[in-house]
Parts: C-alpha cells; sequence; structure tokens
C-alpha cells in the first residue's frame, strides 16, 4: 500500500498494489499495521454501500460528533467520484482547509477521512458503488453537515450538481462559531 497525505492533517490518500496476473489482480485494501504506523483506528465497526444513479449527484457535507465521531475509509468500486473531506477540528493545524481526491473503479484508490472532518463527494459518471468502512456506530442524533456549496470554504467541485437529497440541499451554512 502507497500512503499520501494530502492537505489536511491525518486525511491520506491509500493506493493499492496489485498482484497482476492473467486473471485479473488481487491487493490488500486494508491493514491493521500498516493503519496503527499511520496513527489511524485498526478496528472497523459498521460498513456501508451507496449506489448513486445518475452523473452529478451530491453527498454530502456529513459528519458525526463525538460520542460517535466516525473516521471513514471510502472507496469507489464502480464509476468515479471526487470525495472531499473537510476540516472541521478547531485543534487541527489544517483546520477549514480541504482536500478533494478522485477515486474511480481505474485507480482502485481509498480516501482515509478523519473523525469530526465534514464528507462528501460528487458523482463524476452515472451508475456508481461507494463503500465505506467506518469506525464508529451511525448515530443519527449526532449527524451534523455543512452546505456542500457554503462560501466559507470554497469548495471547488469539478463538476454540476444536479442531483441531492433535500437533507443536503439544506444544512445550514457556516455561522463563523466553533463546529459542535
Amino acid at each position: 500500500m502507497k500512503w499520501t497525505p494530502t492537505e489536511v492533517d491525518g486525511c491520506w490518500i491509500i493506493d493499492i498494489a496489485p498482484f497482476t496476473d492473467d486473471r485479473g489482480f488481487f491487493a490488500r485494501t486494508f491493514d491493521a499495521k500498516e493503519f496503527a504506523e499511520h496513527g489511524l483506528p485498526t478496528q472497523f465497526v459498521q460498513a456501508n454501500m451507496s449506489t448513486n444513479h445518475a452523473k452529478g449527484t451530491m453527498r454530502g457535507m456529513h459528519r458525526q460528533i463525538a460520542p460517535s465521531a466516525e473516521g471513514k475509509l471510502v472507496t469507489c468500486h464502480k464509476g468515479t467520484i471526487v470525495d472531499c473531506c473537510l476540516d472541521l477540528r478547531e485543534d487541527s493545524p489544517t483546520y477549514g482547509s480541504h482536500a478533494m481526491v478522485e477515486l474511480s473503479e481505474e485507480n482502485h484508490r481509498a480516501l482515509w477521512i478523519p473523525a469530526n472532518c465534514g464528507h462528501g463527494y460528487l458523482t463524476m459518471s452515472d451508475d456508481t458503488l461507494v463503500t465505506y468502512q467506518v469506525c464508529d456506530w451511525y448515530a443519527p442524533e449526532l449527524e451534523r453537515g455543512q452546505r456542500w456549496d457554503d462560501p466559507a470554504f470554497n469548495l471547488q467541485w469539478p463538476g454540476e450538481v444536479t442531483v441531492i437529497s433535500d437533507k443536503d440541499r439544506t444544512w445550514p451554512d457556516w455561522d463563523g462559531k466553533p463546529f459542535a
């Protein structure tokens, strides 16, 4: 596995090292020892899958707060997305910054999203399949979000948003106060 840091402290691009032969390829997509060496959790408690029918689908920007703050390992298995990690951790040296990374069935990349960071993605192709491995259980009462187009964060999405849920459309703009 190849680990590449992003603009957000603790957010990593993880490239697999495939072993290829005439059948296809085989690769490790998770290694607890390597995660520990990078100071990351080594246990996931939930795995989630998301399908998206149309190019231009926006999901995000979501996070959960303590006591169920979730770190996420995100992978796109079909199609292409641009995944975004938004640093909302006030004690972080990269507070307010973000990283956008293309994940696709071709590049087989994963993105590690640290707990307490906002997370969202935009589909760049029709019929995408995205998986999340998370380090804490989903708790709807602890879910928070920010608008995907909040001017305070200057997120420059590389395509038009054409499909978005009512919930994601109506997350509040940042009011300048600390994030809860």
